[in-house]
């Protein structure tokens, strides 16, 4: 279970190494009837998510346990997750291997390249890449970084949640972030439980914590949509639905054409380049899917830009 110390002690191994991102306050009165909305940019975190929290987080935990592997670290990703976890092995001289659906965004397999990591592509969608991960993890000895069902992977997530306490100085009510396998979910809740509720954002096309929450555990779901590279997990992590649970975290399903609405009104209004997964966030208020209450101050977490701008053209 995640607990204090552990986010904690992860927000202390992070100090220096990432991105104290800003917090910008939407226009007023754009999202009535809340009071206040700030955009979390995220986005402009180190690789263009969030990923690289639990990252640099798992790889500095394994480091204190004994000598990291000669044969580095490998993770299965739709991109941003093996993006952070290459990021994270080139500043501690480690090899990384990422294994990647064949779909691939290729603007997120370019950049993997460029961060120094082996990009072996294959398989239909994330949970065959992780099977060929896990495999090669077993069979070299290598340091698996899981995208988002690991305690220090999450311990890393929760370092946004208490980046936005402080940032608001507690004044916040509600926390919408956008939901895959849900280590991003998971370690802000943790965080901000009992001082801040968090409502999960996810795509008609993927809903990995609402069908988790109807059926009282993680359960398998087909994976579809324009935002399967960046949310495209088949199922809610186990670390993430027991954090859900526990905090209370509550579900809204938005559909691709909302989340194509709030990206395009980040990029006319605002001039930040998301992709459609992070678009979740705000595709959550833009639709109606989550109406705030009279004086309500909301947070929105735009957790990733890897996307291609010429599609905002």
């Amino acid at each position: 279970m995640l607990t204090g110390s552990d986010m904690h002690a992860a927000a202390a191994r992070l100090a220096g190494r990432i991105r104290v991102t800003p917090l910008a306050e939407a226009d007023p009165g754009s999202f009535p009837p809340a009071s206040r909305v700030w955009l979390k940019l995220e986005l402009m975190q180190h690789t263009g998510s969030f990923k690289v929290r639990g990252a640099f987080n798992r790889i500095m935990s394994a480091a204190e346990q004994g000598p990291l592997p000669a044969a580095g670290v490998v993770a299965a990703s739709g991109g941003n997750a093996g993006l952070a976890v290459a990021y994270a092995a080139a500043r501690h001289e480690l090899p990384a291997r990422v294994f990647v659906p064949a779909a691939a965004p290729e603007v997120k397999v370019a950049r993997l390249r460029a961060y120094g990591a082996d990009v072996v592509q294959g398989g239909s969608c994330y949970a065959e890449a992780y099977e060929a991960a896990a495999k090669h993890a077993a069979d070299v000895g290598a340091l698996l970084c899981h995208a988002y069902d690991q305690p220090e992977v999450c311990a890393g997530q929760a370092t946004l949640g208490l980046e936005l306490l402080e940032q608001t100085g507690g004044e916040l009510d509600t926390v919408l972030v956008a939901v895959g396998g849900g280590g991003l979910m998971a370690g802000i809740a943790a965080a901000t439980q009992g001082r801040a509720r968090v409502v999960g954002v996810e795509p008609v096309a993927i809903p990995t914590l609402h069908a988790a929450l109807a059926a009282g555990r993680p359960v398998d779901v087909q994976v579809s949509g324009i935002a399967a590279d960046s949310l495209g997990a088949t199922r809610l992590g186990e670390i993430p639905f027991a954090v859900a649970t526990r905090a209370g975290v509550r579900s809204v399903l938005v559909d691709d054409a909302d989340l194509v609405t709030a990206r395009r009104l980040l990029w006319d209004r605002y001039r930040l380049a998301v992709e459609h997964g992070a678009a979740a966030a705000l595709a959550a208020l833009t639709s109606g899917a989550y109406r705030p209450a009279d004086g309500e101050r909301v947070a929105v977490v735009l957790c990733g830009a890897n996307t291609d701008p010429s599609s905002l053209a």
